[in-house]
C-alpha cells in the first residue's frame, strides 16, 4: 500500500500491447509481487486484553505480529517510500541517458484528452523514433489506442494504485526495451496529486488540464504544477462554450511555479500543435547537448 495516499498496488501488472503486424496474439502480463509498499493502518478495540487496560495499538501484517508504533511511524514510512522510488528512479535517469532517450511524463486528471494528444502526436512525428508507457488502473483500452498508429507501446495497469512508480516504470522499460536515441511518453493514470510525488526517472513532467476543468486547476493541485516543466490547456476549440479565463489560469500556474511555460492547444483541431512539437524537439536538442558535453573526450 501506498503510505502517501492509501492506495494499493498488489495488483500491479505490465503487459506488453502486441503489434498490429505481430501474428502472435499472445499478452504477456507480469506481476510484480516484490514491488509492495510497507504500510499500516490504525485498529480501535472495544475489547479488552487478558491482564490489560484499554489501549490503542497498532497491528504489523506478519503471522501473529503485534507491534506498537508511535504516532509518527506514518510520515516515517512516507519518507522511507519516496527515498526508495528516488533511488530507483535516479538509476532509470541513467540508464535513459546512457541510451540518450528523453522520456516525458504526462500528468493529468481523467479526461483531460491526454491519449487522444499522444495519438496525434505520434501520427503527426512519423520520423522520430517513439515508444510509450501507459498507465491506467485497469483495461488496455489505452494501449490498444496507441497500439493502433503503429508505435511500440506497453500498459501498465496498477490495480488499486492512483500512480506510477519508479518499479513499476523499471519493469515497463525492461519489458518494451526502447532503441537508443527514442523519445518515450510516459502517459501516467489520471490524477493530479500522487504523481506530482513519484519521479519515474523522466527528463519532465508535463501537465495536461482542458478548458472544460477550470480556471483555478494549478490552485487546486500546485504540487503538480510545480512540478511540472509545462503546462499544456488542452480542448481550446471548446473555449467558446465554457468559462473559462486563459489568462488567469497562466497567472494561477506562474503563482505556483514562476516562469513555467503555458501553451494552450487542442488536440481535436490541432490549433497550437506546432508549439507543442517545438518544446518536445527543444528538451530533445537539450538532452542530447548535454550528454555530448558529458561524453568522454569532449
Amino acid at each position: 500500500m501506498c503510505a502517501t495516499c492509501g492506495c494499493g498496488d498488489d495488483g500491479a501488472a505490465v503487459i506488453t500491447v502486441v503489434p498490429q503486424h505481430d501474428s502472435h496474439t499472445e499478452q504477456h502480463a507480469h506481476s510484480h509481487s516484490e514491488h509492495q509498499h510497507t504500510h499500516d493502518h490504525d485498529h480501535d478495540h472495544g475489547h479488552q486484553h487478558d491482564n490489560e487496560g484499554p489501549h490503542d495499538h497498532q497491528h504489523g501484517h506478519g503471522p501473529g505480529e503485534h507491534v506498537h508504533v508511535p504516532p509518527t511511524e506514518t510520515i516515517t514510512l512516507e519518507q522511507k517510500v519516496l527515498a526508495k522510488n528516488d533511488e530507483l528512479a535516479q538509476g532509470i535517469r541513467q540508464r535513459l541517458a546512457e541510451r540518450s532517450i528523453l522520456a516525458l511524463n504526462l500528468t493529468s486528471s481523467p479526461g483531460s484528452g491526454k491519449t487522444t494528444l499522444l495519438e496525434r502526436t505520434l501520427r503527426d512525428l512519423p520520423e522520430v523514433p517513439i515508444a510509450v508507457i501507459e498507465g491506467d488502473q485497469e483495461t488496455l483500452l489505452d494501449g490498444e489506442r496507441i497500439r493502433a498508429t503503429g508505435r511500440p507501446v506497453v500498459q501498465v495497469n496498477t490495480g488499486a494504485g492512483c500512480h506510477l512508480d519508479a518499479a513499476m516504470m523499471g519493469h515497463a522499460l525492461e519489458a518494451l526495451d526502447p532503441d537508443p536515441g527514442t523519445l518515450l511518453f510516459v502517459e501516467n493514470v489520471g490524477n493530479l496529486v500522487c504523481p506530482a510525488l513519484f519521479d519515474l526517472g523522466e527528463h519532465a513532467k508535463v501537465v495536461v488540464i482542458s478548458v472544460t476543468e477550470g480556471t483555478d486547476k494549478p490552485l487546486k493541485y500546485p504540487h503538480m504544477f510545480a512540478a511540472a516543466a509545462l503546462v499544456l490547456v488542452n480542448k481550446i476549440d471548446l473555449l467558446p462554450y465554457v468559462d473559462f479565463d486563459l489568462g488567469k489560469c497562466c497567472e494561477y500556474a506562474n503563482s505556483v511555479n514562476p516562469g513555467i511555460e503555458l501553451l494552450p492547444l487542442s488536440a481535436t483541431t490541432g490549433a497550437g500543435l506546432p508549439a507543442w512539437y517545438d518544446w518536445v524537439f527543444a528538451q530533445r536538442s537539450k538532452l542530447f547537448s548535454v550528454l555530448e558535453d558529458e561524453s568522454p573526450g569532449a
